[in-house]
């Protein structure tokens, strides 16, 4: 999750809140793309999940990467809570995941090499304290219980919060992974078609990353349980949001939406000020019961537009938000699928023709049928497996198009990212699959199984 947003001077106008959106835009040379992704560590002696402090932690993996690989510190008073880099960031998720923030680079080339580097300086340092990472979408085995909260007092309120709202908040903080993709926009109008083929086609990401089909030490019934979390988390923050499919939507509309959301916190002299269910609209009038007589910052404004978590959503920028945490190769293969399909116009037209003619209901129906059957869903006609290849066809051409060479020129372009994906449409199996199969073959119903033979 976020860290802290600065630089933001006063609002004064209300024209700001969408101004500042709008000033994400760029032209195409200058686009770029920003991944994400988190993991879970644990003991490989135990195979529990880390803490926070202590000879095998949290903190024991982040100091040796300050102190081994040249990271800086980010801290939150006397913790150490990430890292930065070379314009990257490692941070902590609420329940001890460890999270890279990508800087933004030009290329898929580019961010696999990225991913493949952080990933080895994680494993040097983890090896060295008998720890280890895997990437999942949900924690297969642990309770909730067993879960550490990270010394982040955004992750405090948070907490208590998420157990008012939904039912399923606390385990999307604690027992859940991700890997995202950050992707720029030229124009409102740009932004609008982005967001829009999006928001109708995570459910594809979903389906094809799915990578949690356990919890609590047994199959969930879902391929993945990540995406059903979010189901369940707090509908005035999560969804699939019909209106961004309405006429006339553009950054205003996304203004007005979020001015409806409620607030977490405000942040001020590194201390996070409870706001919990606040409006921020009292917030631009002076009339915010936590701040009396005060009026927000655009650092405000930032911090609370990272409260807000749909299925895609946009800041200066619009974020993929569907797919699990997963094997090495998946993580460069989400990147690869969306700036396929959105970097190139060609592509992004045809990605939308897809999926114009869809109605709110169909879009939601594809969301909760890609969380529970993966590939094999169908709704509507519409079967997953060959909507998903009709995606990756779309997103290889657009990618084609792009022809960004790597290796030094000797590959073509960024095509082969995609290869992972493939091979799933191939076979009709995604990583849930994949884990099912192991699970109720050679590891005869032992989950501890997945630690040695899945972890990074």
């Amino acid at each position: 999750m976020s860290i802290p947003q600065s630089g933001g001077g006063p609002i004064e106008r209300h024209e700001q809140l969408a101004q500042y959106l709008a000033d994400g835009c760029k032209p195409k040379e200058d686009w770029r793309i920003g991944t994400e992704h988190e993991k879970f560590g644990f003991c490989k002696d135990t195979l529990k999940p880390l803490p926070y402090a202590g000879e095998r932690s949290i903190l024991a993996v982040l100091e040796g990467l300050r102190d081994g690989h040249g990271w800086a510190p980010l801290t939150e008073g006397d913790n150490l809570i990430g890292l930065t880099k070379d314009g990257a960031n490692i941070s902590l998720e609420p329940g001890g995941q460890l999270e890279l923030s990508g800087a933004p680079l030009e290329t898929i080339h580019e961010t696999c090499d990225e991913v493949n580097a952080h990933l080895r300086d994680v494993k040097d340092i983890a090896d060295k304290i008998g720890v280890g990472f895997i990437g999942l979408g949900a924690a297969p085995v642990w309770r909730h219980e067993d879960m550490p909260l990270m010394p982040k007092g955004r992750y405090k309120l948070m907490d208590g919060y998420m157990q008012e709202v939904g039912t399923m908040g606390t385990t999307m903080m604690r027992r859940t992974c991700t890997v995202q993709v950050n992707l720029d926009f030229s124009s409102e109008a740009d932004m609008v078609q982005k967001l829009r083929v999006a928001l109708a086609l995570q459910p594809v990401a979903t389906a094809l990353f799915s990578n949690s089909p356990f919890l609590d030490g047994k199959p969930n019934g879902h391929k993945s349980w990540r995406a059903r979390v979010w189901r369940s988390l707090d509908a005035d923050r999560t969804g699939m949001l019909p209106f961004v499919f309405e006429e006339g939507f553009g950054f205003e509309a996304w203004v007005q939406y979020a001015l409806d959301v409620p607030m977490y916190f405000v942040y001020r002299n590194g201390e996070y000020i409870n706001a919990l269910g606040m409006s921020f609209r009292d917030f631009l009038k002076g009339e915010l019961p936590a701040l009396p007589g005060e009026t927000p910052t655009l650092s405000d404004w930032a911090d609370h537009l990272t409260t807000i978590f749909p299925e895609a959503r946009i800041k200066k920028f619009i974020e993929m938000r569907g797919a699990d945490g997963g094997p090495w190769r998946r993580l460069c293969a989400l990147p690869a699928f969306w700036v396929g399909l959105t970097y190139d116009q060609t592509a992004l037209d045809a990605a939308w023709d897809l999926v114009k003619g869809w109605d709110a209901e169909t879009r939601d129906a594809l969301r909760v049928a890609a969380s529970e059957q993966g590939l094999q869903a169908k709704v509507n006609g519409i079967s997953m497996h060959e909507l998903a290849r009709e995606v990756v066809a779309i997103s290889e051409s657009g990618l084609k198009a792009r022809a960004r060479p790597g290796a030094g020129g000797l590959v073509p372009d960024e095509t082969h990212f995609l290869n992972a994906l493939k091979d799933s449409l191939e076979t009709g199996k995604v990583p849930a699959d994949e884990l099912l199969e192991r699970y109720n073959g050679a590891w005869e119903g032992d989950l501890s199984r997945i630690y040695g033979e899945f972890a990074y």
